[in-house]
C-alpha cells in the first residue's frame, strides 16, 4: 500500500505514457518535487542518525573495551573511512546502475552496520560494521544531493537541495534522543542495563534498523532521475518525469537541453574532471575546498564528542546528553533559516555571514577553555565561563546550519555541469568524509592537550572559510544546471 501510494503521486511507475499527457499544474509540480525531493533526502536522516548515534556510546565504549584516546577517536572516526570509499565509489557506480538502485544499496548496508555494531565484542569489530555503515552514508551523501538537483526546478532548486541537510539534523536529533532515551530508562545510563536485556549503548546501535528499512522501503517507489534516464536513452520516461516537477515548463525543451548537455553516452571516468588547476577543472577543486573547510571548522566535534565533552567540562551524563539533545534542536530550527533564505539572498552571501559567525563564536569557546582552571587533568567551566561557553556552542551551531551546512551540500548538487556531476560530487563528497574523519580521529589527542588548542585551529579554519568563499566561491543561485559549463568557464577565467 505504501509503494502505491507514493508510486501514484510521484510518477514512479517509470512507463513512457501512450499518448501526451497533460500538462500537470504548477502547484501540483512544485508539490511532486518537494516530494520526490524529500523521499531522496532520506537518505541524509540516515546520514545524520548513523553518523551522530555512537555520540551516547562514546564513554561506554571507552569503558568496556578500555579503549586509549587514540584508539577510541579511531573507533569513533571508521565510519568516515567507509564514508569517503562509498562516497568516492557511489557517483561512477550511479552513473552505471542508476540513483535509485544505489540508495537501495545503501540502506541495505546501514541494516547490516546497525546489527552488526549491536553485537560487536571487541573495538576491532565494532570498527569493521562502522566502516560497513559509512559505505552506506557515503553512497547516500553522494546520490541524494544530485538526485534532488536534477529533479528540481531552477527557482526551488536551493530550497529542496536543503532538505539534504534537514534531514541530515533531523536524523543527528533524532539519534541524539534515542540515545538519551535508552540511557535514561537503563540502570545505569549508557553502560548499563536496558529493559529489554543487553547493554544500553548496544541498542543505540540497533535503533538504526527502524529508519535503514523504511529508506529502502521508500527508494524502490520513487522514479529514476531524468538525467540518468537521458544519458541511458529512455527518453520517454525522462519526459514522463519532468512533466511531473516541472508543471506548465516546456517539457520538450528542457529535455532537448539536458541531452545536449550530457553530449556523450560513455562512462564517465576521473579523466574527465581533468584541468588547469593542479589537474583538476577549478569549479571541481572549489567542491573540494568547500567540503574540506565544512569539516575542518570542527562542527562534527559538536555532534560526535558533546556528550562526553560536557561531562569533561563539569556536567553530569544525563545533563550532558540533554545539552547535545538542545544542540541538535537548535541545529533543526537554524536549518530551516537557511531554507528560507538560500534561493532568496543566495549561496555565496551565506557561507560568508556563517564563515564570519563561525569564527566569532570558536573564538570565544577557545578563550574559555583556554583559560579555565584545569581539575583532575580536565577544564572545569563555571559560573560565567561555563554559561558563556555553552551560548557560544549553541551560536556556533546556528551559524553553521543556517549557512554552510546545506548551503555547501546545495551547491555541490548544482555546480558541476550534468556530463560530471556525479562523479566530481563523489570527489567532493569523499575529501568531505576524508576531512571530517581528520577531525573526529585527531580530536581527543588535541583536546587531550588542550580544548584551547583544539577549538583555537577550528578558529582558524572559519576565518580561511571566509576568505576562501571571498576569492573562489561563484554564486549558482537562480542557473539552471544545464547552464553550468558556463559557470565553469566564468570560475575558470576569474570572473565569477
Amino acid at each position: 500500500m505504501l509503494g502505491k501510494i507514493w508510486i501514484m503521486a510521484l510518477g514512479g511507475s517509470g512507463e513512457a505514457p501512450s499518448a501526451p499527457p497533460q500538462q500537470v499544474q504548477p502547484s501540483h509540480a512544485a508539490a511532486t518535487a518537494m516530494l520526490l525531493a524529500g523521499a531522496a533526502a532520506l537518505g541524509g536522516f540516515l546520514f545524520g542518525y548513523d553518523s551522530s548515534v555512537i555520540n551516547g556510546t562514546v564513554d561506554a565504549l571507552k569503558s568496556e573495551f578500555h579503549l586509549s584516546s587514540f584508539v577510541q577517536g579511531f573507533v569513533v572516526a571508521s565510519a568516515l573511512l567507509g564514508c569517503a570509499i562509498g562516497a568516492w565509489f557511489a557517483g561512477p557506480i550511479s552513473d552505471r546502475i542508476g540513483r535509485i538502485r544505489v540508495m537501495q544499496i545503501a540502506s541495505i548496508l546501514f541494516v547490516i552496520s546497525a546489527i552488526g555494531s549491536a553485537l560487536a565484542f571487541n573495538a576491532w569489530d565494532l570498527t569493521f560494521w562502522r566502516v560497513i555503515g559509512g559505505l552506506g552514508v557515503g553512497a547516500a551523501s553522494v546520490i541524494a544531493p544530485a538526485y534532488i538537483a536534477e529533479i528540481s526546478p531552477a527557482s526551488m532548486r536551493g530550497r529542496l537541495g536543503s532538505l539534504q541537510q534537514m534531514a541530515i539534523v533531523l536524523g543527528i536529533f533524532a539519534a541524539l534522543v534515542v540515545d538519551y532515551v535508552i540511557a535514561r530508562v537503563s540502570d545505569g545510563g549508557a553502560s548499563g542495563e536496558f529493559p529489554w536485556g543487553g547493554t544500553a549503548w548496544r541498542w543505540m546501535f540497533a535503533s538504526a534498523v527502524v529508519p535503514a528499512v523504511m529508506y529502502g522501503v521508500i527508494a524502490t517507489t520513487i522514479p529514476e532521475s531524468p538525467r540518468y534516464l537521458v544519458k541511458k536513452k529512455q527518453l520517454g520516461q525522462a519526459r514522463q518525469v519532468l512533466l511531473k516537477v516541472m508543471g506548465k515548463g516546456d517539457v520538450d525543451t528542457k529535455l532537448s537541453e539536458i541531452v545536449k548537455s550530457i553530449a556523450s553516452d560513455r562512462p564517465v571516468t576521473l579523466r574527465d574532471l581533468k584541468g588547469s588547476r593542479f589537474g583538476l577543472m577549478p569549479i571541481v577543486w572549489v567542491g573540494i575546498l568547500l567540503s574540506v573547510f565544512q569539516q575542518f571548522v570542527g562542527i562534527n566535534v559538536i555532534f560526535y564528542y558533546s556528550s562526553s565533552l560536557w561531562q569533561a567540562v563539569g556536567f553530569s551524563e544525563n545533563d550532558a546528553m540533554l545539552t547535545s539533545v538542545i544542540n541538535s534542536v537548535v541545529n533543526v530550527v537554524s536549518t530551516l533559516i537557511a531554507i528560507a533564505l538560500v534561493d532568496r539572498v543566495g549561496r555565496k552571501p551565506l557561507l560568508l555571514v556563517g564563515a564570519a559567525g563561525m569564527a566569532i563564536t570558536l573564538g570565544v569557546m577557545t578563550l574559555c577553555f583556554a583559560t579555565a582552571p584545569i581539575v583532575d587533568g580536565d577544564p572545569k567551566l563555571d559560573g560565567f565561563a561555563g554559561t558563556a561557553a555553552l551560548i557560544a556552542a549553541n551560536l556556533y551551531v546556528v551559524s553553521f546550519a543556517a549557512t554552510w551546512g546545506p548551503v555547501v551540500w546545495v551547491m555541490l548538487g548544482e555546480m558541476f555541469n550534468n556530463f560530471i556531476r556525479a562523479s566530481a560530487l563523489a570527489v567532493a563528497a569523499a575529501a568531505q568524509w576524508i576531512a571530517n574523519w581528520i577531525i573526529t580521529v585527531t580530536f581527543p589527542g588535541l583536546s587531550g592537550v588542550s580544548l584551547g588548542l583544539a577549538y583555537g585551529l577550528y578558529t582558524v579554519f572559519a576565518v580561511l572559510a571566509f576568505l576562501f568563499v571571498i576569492k573562489n566561491v561563484p554564486e549558482t543561485k537562480g542557473r539552471e544546471l544545464e547552464d553550468m559549463d558556463d559557470l565553469d568557464l566564468e570560475h575558470a577565467s576569474g570572473r565569477a
